[in-house]
This record gives structure tokens, C-alpha cells and sequence, in this order.
């Protein structure tokens, strides 16, 4: 289970007793959480994390933690069993000449400048923006908060590489690429990947896509019943 920016796996803390039937890893990217930083850009990431985890095993990922296991399954196919994006995209930024919905440039560049300058409070207007459109925003922005600062706050240069991957990083061209199972959970309310990234994925016979309608950014947090009514069938489907 991979997280976001910004944050480190104790996100993940509502989601133990439900996996408890697995072996499940809770991993902090590099320079999150309790992880030691990496030098060096996504590839670099990945092939840190490849070495570290198990083989054959399916590779979960939260916004950007959904772009690190997709490079994953990408660079080592035979190493990563199935993988699963949770409110995730292949391109995070809004690229308006190609009519690619997605994070306005301005939004990432307002999160740089600001890291330098306060970095729990640059955090928390990211976890804020991640609950927006939620019913229970204010209950995710606090949960999400709590669970989070349990734990180390991740090194700002751990930060401006995440920053960088969310801005530059573009797998659109090679998803058709990829050959393990996939499954896709989408917020529609989503204020980071917006709604209409969705019909834009390819589709093929292994990928099977969910959008849940009330859900954000966050769906394991506001919506977790539903996630999970999505999230273990389709486990269990893989590990039989």
C-alpha cells in the first residue's frame, strides 16, 4: 500500500482490520514517514522499493503513490502480480493544449513556494483540498490530519521530488503496456483528478474501473465501506 504526497502509510491505519486476512506492507515512499530520502526521480523510487518488497505481490496506490506502483508495474512486469490506483492519474497536471483535465500548474507551483516557508501548514492545506467535495470533509481533514502527523513530518526535499513527479511525470503513452489485472477507483468529486480523467484511461479485458459518486480525493477515508466493497472482491479474486 503506497500513499500520497504529502503524507506517510499511517493513512492507511482504518484499513488493518479489513486486511488483516493478508500480509500486508505498509510502505512510506522515500523521505516520508519513518522512510530514509532517495536521491534521483520516480525511477529511482521505484527501483528502491522493488528491491525492498516482496515479489509477486499487488501493488496498491493512493494519488501519488498510484503513479509510483504504476511505474512499478511498468519497469519490473514480472515482479508485481496486480495493481490497484485509488484516485490516481498518469499525468497529474492539467495539460490544457491537449485537453488533459487535471491539476491546474498553478496549484503545484503555489505548493512549492510555500514548503520553504511552512511546511506543516503547506501539508495541511494539501490534506484540506484533498476532503473538498466530501460530505464529511471537515471529519476527513481531521482524521487524515491525525493519522499523519502520528508519525514523522516528511523531509521537504522528499517533498519538492514528489512535487516534480506530480508536475513533469506522463505514463499516458505506456499504460497500453500494461498486462496485470488493474483496478481503478475514482472520486467523482475528486478536486485533484478530476472525473473526466477516467473515460480518457485505455480499457482492456484486465481492467476494471469504479467510480464512487459521493466520494473525493480520499475515498478509503470518507467512503470506506463502499471502497471496501470495491477493494476486497477484487483482492480476493487475484489471490485465490
Amino acid at each position: 500500500m503506497l500513499h500520497g504526497w504529502g503524507v506517510n502509510s499511517a493513512v492507511f491505519t482504518p484499513l488493518h482490520e479489513s486486511l488483516s486476512q493478508y500480509r500486508v506492507h505498509y510502505v512510506d515512499l522515500p523521505g516520508f514517514g519513518h522512510s530514509q530520502m532517495v536521491e534521483g526521480d520516480l525511477l529511482a523510487w521505484v527501483d528502491v522499493l522493488v528491491a525492498a518488497l516482496p515479489e509477486h505481490a499487488i501493488w496498491a496506490g493512493w494519488s501519488l503513490g498510484g503513479l509510483v506502483a504504476t511505474q512499478a508495474a511498468l519497469s519490473y512486469p514480472q515482479k508485481i502480480k496486480g495493481l490497484i490506483t485509488i484516485a490516481s492519474s498518469p499525468c497529474f497536471m492539467a495539460r490544457e493544449d491537449e485537453a488533459w483535465p487535471g491539476i491546474p500548474p498553478q496549484v503545484l507551483n503555489q505548493f512549492r513556494e510555500q514548503l520553504g516557508q511552512n511546511l506543516p501548514k503547506t501539508i495541511e492545506r494539501f490534506l484540506a483540498i484533498q476532503a473538498m467535495g466530501s460530505e464529511t470533509a471537515k471529519e476527513d481533514i481531521k482524521r487524515l490530519r491525525d493519522l499523519v502527523l502520528a508519525r514523522p513530518l516528511p523531509d521537504a526535499r522528499a517533498l519538492t521530488q514528489g512535487l516534480t513527479m506530480l508536475t513533469d511525470i506522463d505514463l499516458r503513452q505506456q499504460l497500453t503496456g500494461l498486462q496485470q489485472p488493474w483496478l481503478r477507483i475514482w472520486g467523482r468529486l475528486d478536486g485533484l483528478v478530476p472525473k473526466r480523467v477516467q473515460p480518457k484511461m485505455p480499457i482492456t479485458p484486465q481492467i476494471e474501473d469504479v467510480m464512487l459518486a459521493k466520494a473525493s480525493h480520499a475515498p478509503f477515508i470518507s467512503h470506506q465501506q463502499e471502497f471496501l466493497q470495491i477493494f476486497m472482491p477484487w483482492l480476493a479474486l487475484q489471490t485465490r
